[in-house]
């Protein structure tokens, strides 16, 4: 009995080598797509570019540039000393990132290297659910705790609602955001390098002060720029708790306003019909302040991380 070999397959032809014209035209499809889903985000982001420069610019034509430097935000007195709501941005930020940043850190580290994992899937998703938390609960809060409770206690000759009161809600909902991504960092440091440390006699305190911190100090700073973008950024507990006072603050104990709480100030009021012509159009002038002020930093936030990523 002779065993038959099977027959040679024939020379392959560039038809064969195309592939299933099915398969082809899903690919073709599925490559449409995701391209327009790329396009339609780049189109929008400059469909709001290009409306926050058209009415921003259309402001500037109805006001002298020495307007800006007034000490005063009122659009609908036309007032629009533009350094109130801009020094108010500055010390809420400040109080916030003062306050989440040690705290977000902290908690970083412990739920990193020395909660245990039980421990840290109880805690984790606490600290996450904070997040959630909506920033007008937050207001409130600020309102009948922070303020009588905190603020009043330490500076009774301040008023109720300052800028302190709301740098201390904005920080509140910062941290879970700083926690997060420091947590994250944290965790992506091999474990290598921590071995090789308690190899060399290195106390748990030395190996992350001197070893896991400085590794993930790339996405530590993300954090933070994270954190100070969510806080330029908060609205409704600047609104609810900062006074809402036009007026240039010189210290975080006085009223103000922010730059976000200025336009929802104005968009939520009537002012585009009450007062002067041009108020309804300060709201875009500010978005664009806003605008250029988050992207710089960023810019410079994404040069740093950058120039001293390690990567293993």
């Amino acid at each position: 009995m002779t065993a038959t070999t099977p027959p040679s397959p024939g020379p392959l032809s560039i038809q064969d080598l195309s592939g299933d014209p099915r398969r082809q035209t899903v690919e073709m499809v599925v490559r449409v797509v995701l391209t327009l889903a790329a396009l339609t985000s780049v189109v929008i982001s400059i469909l709001i570019i290009y409306v926050l420069l058209r009415d921003a610019i259309a402001f500037m034509g109805t006001i002298k540039l020495g307007d800006l430097t007034d000490d005063v935000w009122l659009p609908r007195g036309s007032r629009f000393g533009l350094l109130s709501p801009l020094l108010g941005t500055l010390w809420v930020t400040l109080v916030a990132v003062v306050n989440a940043g040690p705290v977000g850190l902290g908690a970083a580290i412990y739920l990193s290297e020395y909660a245990r994992p039980r421990v840290r899937r109880i805690v984790k998703p606490i600290v996450e659910v904070l997040a959630s938390i909506p920033s007008v609960v937050v207001g409130f809060f600020a309102i009948r705790f922070i303020a009588p409770e905190i603020t009043q206690r330490v500076f009774s000759s301040s008023p109720s609602a300052n800028l302190l009161v709301a740098g201390i809600g904005v920080g509140l909902l910062t941290i879970p955001l700083m926690t997060s991504v420091s947590e994250d960092a944290l965790r992506a440091v091999p474990h290598s390098l921590r071995e090789a440390s308690y190899g060399l006699g290195a106390k748990k305190v030395t190996t992350v002060v001197r070893v896991v911190v400085p590794a993930a100090i790339s996405g530590l700073v993300a954090g933070v720029i994270l954190s100070i973008s969510r806080a330029i950024g908060e609205t409704m507990v600047v609104f609810l708790a900062a006074g809402g006072t036009g007026s240039r603050p010189d210290s975080p104990l006085d009223g103000g306003i922010t730059i976000t709480s200025a336009m929802a100030s104005v968009a939520s009021g009537t002012d585009n019909v009450v007062g002067a012509g041009n108020t309804f159009q300060s709201i875009f002038f500010l978005g664009l302040v806003l605008f250029i002020l988050t992207l710089s930093l960023n810019v410079v936030a994404d040069r740093f991380v950058r120039r001293v990523r390690q990567k293993y």
